[in-house]
């Protein structure tokens, strides 16, 4: 039973520490379905799990294929995510108009988009993990993922950040219908 708790709490970190920035864009998102009525609410949340799975899934089926690679070899995958930057830095184009994302396979492909040190993470960690703990991990990540969206449903409808978080949302800031105006 211990060992099933050190499981769910290793998950929960791992999946905090990877989704922190996601609170920020379905924050957004949340606000834009306030203020403009797209994407719908359900269409965030089934988003947010279709890219947390595609995540996940891609991941378990990298470190399965790992599992036939030398030990030393595999920590050359920490070199991913600073590839992943740079390549990033060096083609980024500051001039692109914003797009908007309207349905549930726009949230999954900005949550795919976003979620390079997901999978950066994740594959060393379903690679020590035998099946029982990958198990554990996706049902952890699953319940999490729901907590993801009602924080972020929060923030983005009632929290004291709403004022703020709707600038980009709608183009412009305004006070919150909060009672204290902020």
């Amino acid at each position: 039973m211990i060992d099933l708790l050190g499981t769910a709490a290793g998950a929960a970190v791992v999946f905090a520490a990877t989704n922190i920035d996601d609170i920020v864009i379905l924050t957004i998102f949340f606000v834009a379905a306030r203020t403009t009525g797209r994407p719908h609410t359900w269409q965030i949340v089934a988003g947010q799990y279709l890219g947390i799975s595609a995540l996940a899934l891609a991941s378990v089926v990298v470190a399965a294929g790992l599992l036939v690679v030398p030990d030393p070899w595999t920590g050359l995958l920490g070199l991913l995510p600073i590839a992943l930057g740079v390549r990033a830095l060096r083609g980024s184009d500051d001039d692109a108009p914003a797009t908007v994302v309207t349905g549930t396979l726009g949230v999954a492909g900005v949550t795919i988009a976003n979620g390079a040190d997901n999978v950066a993470v994740y594959v060393p960690v379903f690679r020590a993990l035998g099946a029982a703990d990958s198990a554990v991990f996706l049902l952890v990540f699953a319940l999490l993922i729901a907590a993801w969206c009602a924080v972020a449903a929060w923030l983005g409808g009632t929290g004291r950040w709403s004022a703020w978080s709707s600038a980009p949302a709608t183009g412009w800031c305004r006070r919150s219908s909060s009672p204290s105006g902020w």
